[in-house]
């Protein structure tokens, strides 16, 4: 597994976040039965003013947001990798042979400001953030509220499992 952080912002990490970043990466992946294990990802850490550009840039919104997600894979259903092979030039790094995954993007600001505003830990809530925009990445979405439930069960499953509660 590869994943690629960069964080633009002066920010340091209370924890260590690329460990964050490879449980939950794990975690997903193995609840999903995602049938590669090999995966790439990037993880973007931002501010406000950046996410907010990107996000009228490609979806045509001009306000800031907490978390943006660019699949590499257009999925038919979500996490259902049917007609995707090993070594396809289309969803592998011809390099490393991983899976590319995609891009996550989340505003440091927002997870600051929501991780106070629900009572939490900003650790939780970059666990939240991540865990939501791996499903994305994985062709999930909540655009009405049989998938927002959806999702809203996985990502709390995930968080569960590896003992990311709101408590911590």
């Amino acid at each position: 597994m590869t994943f690629y952080v960069e964080n633009e912002t002066e920010e340091k990490f209370e924890f260590d976040i690329e460990a964050l970043i490879k449980a939950l990466t794990e975690k997903v992946l193995e609840t999903e039965s995602v049938p590669f294990k090999d995966v790439a990802l990037n993880v973007t850490f931002t501010d406000d003013a950046s996410i907010r550009d990107i996000n009228r840039k490609f979806r045509e919104i001009d306000r800031a947001t907490d978390v943006l997600s660019f699949p590499a894979i257009d999925f038919e259903a979500p996490a259902n990798f049917k007609g995707i092979t090993e070594g396809s030039i289309d969803y592998f790094d011809p390099d490393t042979k991983e899976l590319i995954l995609g891009d996550i993007m989340i505003s440091l600001e927002r997870a600051h400001a929501q991780a106070e505003e629900y009572g939490h830990s900003f650790k939780r809530e970059i666990a939240f953030l991540i865990t939501h925009s791996l499903l994305h990445l994985l062709g999930y979405d909540h655009m009405d509220d049989d998938e927002r439930k959806v999702m809203e069960d996985k990502q709390e499953a995930v968080l569960k499992s590896l003992n990311i509660t709101r408590e911590n």
